[in-house]
């Protein structure tokens, strides 16, 4: 465990740095497909994690080690939450759950 731990910066969570969800707008990003369910659609971005829904949707992010990162409720479209820590975060999206790789 200690070896994921260094992997993670603490001033992300620690710091009390917030990070929050916004929208997208006409922005293009490379993205890989992680997870889609039901028109939920996760994907893992360089220093992001974005999510398209048709509908209102509850989000859960959590760090590997079980630390919330994350938890609001996201409007129907494209949403992106940068996180500058790489590593392995686990996402719950409605009914779907991923690991995502960033």
């Amino acid at each position: 465990m200690l070896l994921f731990a260094a992997m993670i910066p603490p001033a992300v969570y620690a710091s009390g740095e917030s990070i929050s969800w916004e929208t997208m707008t006409g922005t293009t990003v490379e993205a890989k497909s992680v997870a889609k369910e039901s028109g939920i659609e996760i994907l893992a971005a360089p220093s992001c994690i974005i999510v398209n829904s048709p509908r209102q949707v509850q989000i859960k992010v959590f760090s590997i080690l079980g630390r919330l990162v994350s938890s609001e409720t996201l409007q129907p479209g494209s949403s992106r939450l940068r996180i500058a820590a790489h590593g392995v975060y686990i996402v719950k999206a409605g009914e779907i759950t991923c690991k995502v790789a960033i």
